[in-house]
């Protein structure tokens, strides 16, 4: 990923907060004839076992009938794309634009790309266990979350049947946060007011970013 230095996140919990926010990532991979391939999953990473060069496993599962993981085989390279919010930047926000006129739009965005080696299984119980970790993850914040173990046992062995786990051993984390940090902080200042007022979804995320780092 391009990232120049003002717009590096290098706090290891921030990255993780942001992952874990964000919830879902593309994962990318490259299919026998040379092609990419991509698919959105929600995701659980796991950093229990993370070291030097080493930063963990990305934790996913996907429909067998998704030709993606028949191209995986062993030490197949991928890159799991993390989105977060993102938003147009008008040049109407910056103080030059009615002296120099040297002013152009741009994009607020902030990603985290993950690298590394991708495994597939088929094995259930695993596939149980990463289904079982996520419905907790997303359900524990409910007044009565739902639990795999209410569903009828036969149905789930049958669902089970229908997908695949995919793991990613995550060598490389790059992490980016683009939020006009090359701009003054009276510009950076009318960004987030006019970001607050457009009515646009996501863009009120990045200008509480933003706020956060003036």
């Amino acid at each position: 990923m391009y990232i120049p230095h003002q717009n590096k996140i290098e706090d290891w919990d921030e990255i993780q907060h942001f992952v874990a926010s964000s919830r879902a990532a593309d994962l990318v991979t490259v299919n026998s004839d040379g092609l990419p391939i991509a698919t959105l999953m929600p995701i659980v990473w796991d950093v229990s076992e993370s070291a030097e060069g080493n930063y963990g496993k990305l934790i996913m599962h996907m429909a067998r009938a998704n030709e993606q993981w028949k191209h995986i085989t062993p030490g197949t390279q991928g890159l799991a794309i993390v989105h977060g919010a993102q938003a147009y930047i008008s040049p109407t926000n910056y103080s030059n634009k009615q002296t120099d006129h040297k002013v152009v739009p741009t994009w607020n965005y902030q990603s985290v790309h993950l690298s590394g080696v991708v495994e597939v299984s088929e094995d259930t119980e695993l596939l149980r266990q990463i289904v079982t970790n996520l419905t907790n993850l997303h359900e524990k914040n409910r007044e009565v979350p739902w639990k795999v173990e209410e569903s009828d046992p036969h149905y789930i062995d049958l669902q089970l049947k229908g997908i695949i786990s995919v793991i990613l051993h995550i060598t490389k984390v790059e992490a980016k946060s683009k939020l006009s940090q090359n701009k003054s902080q009276e510009d950076r200042e009318r960004v987030v007011a006019d970001l607050l007022q457009s009515g646009i979804a996501g863009e009120e995320i990045i200008a509480a970013e933003m706020k956060r780092l003036l």
